[in-house]
Formats: C-alpha cells, structure tokens, sequence
C-alpha cells in the first residue's frame, strides 16, 4: 500500500487514514487546490464474483477516465489447502473476505457511479442515508475503512497462514487410508480445519469408538 503516488493530469492524490466518524460520518477537510484524498473502501459483490468484479472495474477505470482516482483494487487472501475427496491435496487461495474487494480510490460522483454500475457489483459498505423523520432513502453512503481496519486486513493476509479446506462434515461417511486404523470405516462428528484434524466414529471391536484422524489419513466415501 504505497503511500506517494504521482497520477496524470495535475491531479495530486493524496492518502489520510478515514476520519473518526461522527454520527454523520463527516470529517472536515480543508480544501487544497487539485488535491484529493483516497481512502479504501468495502465493495460488496456476487458471490463468487471478486476476480470478475476486479478485472472488470480495472478496465473500466480506464475507459471512463478515473484511472487516476481508482488506484487500487484487491482481493485479501491467504493460502489455502483443499482436501479433496480421494485424499489428494489441491493449492489455492482463501479469501479472507469472501463476497467483498477493496478499492482505494478518491471518491466523487464519477468513481462511484464507476463502481456501482460494474456488473456484480451490488453497493459499497456504508450507512443508509434517512429522512428527518427517519425513513430510508435507500441510497448507501460509502463509509471510508478506518486506517487500523486496513492495517488489520492486510496484515491477516500478509500472515500466510495456510488454511486447510476439507470437502467433508458431520454425517459423512470416511475410509481410514493411513495410520493404526487403515482400512476401518466410519462417520465424522467433528470437523477441524484449524488443526488439519477431524473425529470420526470408527467400528472398532464391534463397539463405535471416537478416534482422531488427520485429513491425510482419510478420504471421504460417496
């Protein structure tokens, strides 16, 4: 996240951390001739849809000429492991906020009508603006993130924390492929990711005994 960015068109861009909200959520800035402020902001998009969103908001920035104030857009994620059902082991990548990106950009009329009519892109993270009396207009106010929910976010993804994901849950029915109990079948009743670990019932001795499994040590039965 480089802070000293140089964007054409004599337009100086410049980075603050979001203000401390108020109930309005306004901060007051003194205006600097052709200085803007960016700040991230929370997009939330289709499911499944981040990479899309992201690709397509990078061209359009261009197209509609705010590639100077649409300066980055990311997916957080962390490395991730899927246990497939053979008991094969698949790289890939866990998002860390699945059905969200973030944009840091300078926000106006034309950056935010950039990214709302992106397709899959449902609104930004904000607060609904209301009447006097309370009602909702039904138009969200982006809310800019906070600068230690940044740091925050990024810091989680920069952790690498590799996260096991496992095709299995409560009720399946498991083959022990590996380890003391090989070839014993049985059903998981619990499922830790964290650990690498689950605990399924196994037949042992005719009596149904829980025994602790590593995911290596399984694959999941159709």
């Amino acid at each position: 996240m480089p802070d000293d960015l140089t964007t054409p068109d004599a337009l100086e861009v410049i980075d603050l951390p979001a203000p401390n909200d108020g109930e309005d959520g306004t901060v007051a800035i003194e205006p600097v001739a052709n200085t803007a402020i960016a700040r991230w902001y929370a997009v939330q998009v289709a499911s499944s849809c981040e990479k899309k969103v992201k690709a397509t908001l990078e061209q359009r920035a261009v197209t509609l000429g705010v590639s100077n104030r649409i300066l980055e857009i990311e997916i957080p994620q962390t490395p991730a492991i899927k246990l497939k059902k053979d008991g094969s082991r698949q790289s890939t990548e866990e998002k860390v906020f699945p059905g969200y990106v973030l944009v840091r950009m300078v926000l106006d009329e034309d950056t935010m009508m950039a990214v709302r009519s992106t397709p899959n892109v449902i609104n930004f993270v904000g607060a609904e603006d209301r009447r006097a009396t309370g009602k909702a207009r039904g138009h969200i106010k982006p809310r800019p993130l906070s600068r230690s929910e940044v740091d925050r976010i990024f810091k989680r993804a920069a952790e690498k924390k590799t996260v096991v994901k496992v095709d299995l849950a409560e009720g399946d029915q498991i083959l022990v492929t590996a380890g003391p109990f090989k070839d014993f079948q049985g059903e998981v009743i619990e499922v830790s990711g964290e650990r690498n670990k689950l605990k399924a019932l196994l037949s042992i001795f005719g009596r149904e005994t829980p025994v602790e499994l590593e995911f290596s040590q399984i694959s999941k039965q159709n």
